[in-house]
């Protein structure tokens, strides 16, 4: 099997070079590029793990970079790390499907714990994907929002939290909720929980 790689897009030398570093220092696999142009040229998705993305970059801006990989039929899990984002691109970059927006410096271990989340999140989707299940079906029948929002009730979010990351009221966020768990099938977010997660829903 395929080792996780971490991909970082920097064009700050020495920021990329930092970023590699510490990610080597965990024994995990990188793969740099200081230009998204070139990226995109090379980058295999078949190859399981993470992107990390500068946001501020010539030519194409790490947001742009997210964008265009959205075309794609599958997109690796992305986080952003930058030293000069603000609240409305940290906002963007998650309604589109980032896991995180962090902000330089960054602590190593903070940076670290959401790279081991968004591998294993990779991985759970591509075993999804890999063993077209029910659940990657039932998934495949909500609207974007929906889907946004199961992601974030997966991630522990409440109701409250999720209507200010979108800026939409809680009645509409709950309508979203219910739909979702008709939908997968499920009676509460504990369940949603452990079937995103690939355990069994437990009978009765």
């Amino acid at each position: 099997m395929t080792e996780p790689t971490v991909v970082i897009v920097d064009d700050d030398q020495g920021s990329l070079h930092s970023l590699a570093f510490l990610v080597e220092s965990m024994n995990l696999r990188v793969q740099t590029f200081d230009r998204p142009s070139e990226f995109l040229n090379q980058f295999d998705p078949s190859v399981p793990g993470c992107l990390v993305f500068d946001v501020r970059m010539p030519g194409m801006s790490g947001l742009e970079l997210q964008t265009e990989l959205s075309k794609w039929d599958y997109v690796p899990p992305i986080i952003f790390v930058s030293g000069h984002g603000d609240i409305p691109m940290s906002v963007r970059a998650i309604r589109a499907g980032a896991i995180d927006f962090l902000q330089k410096p960054v602590k190593d271990q903070v940076l670290l714990d959401r790279i081991n989340e968004a591998i294993q999140i990779d991985k759970r989707a591509r075993e999804s994907l890999s063993h077209g299940d029910p659940l990657s079906e039932a998934v495949s029948r909500l609207t974007s929002r929906e889907r946004e929002v199961m992601d974030l009730l997966v991630q522990g979010r409440s109701l409250k939290q999720i209507s200010i990351e979108f800026g939409i009221s809680f009645q509409t966020v709950s309508k979203h909720r219910a739909r979702v768990l008709e939908k997968l099938q499920v009676g509460n977010d504990v369940e949603l929980v452990r079937l995103c997660l690939g355990c069994e829903k437990p009978s009765g």
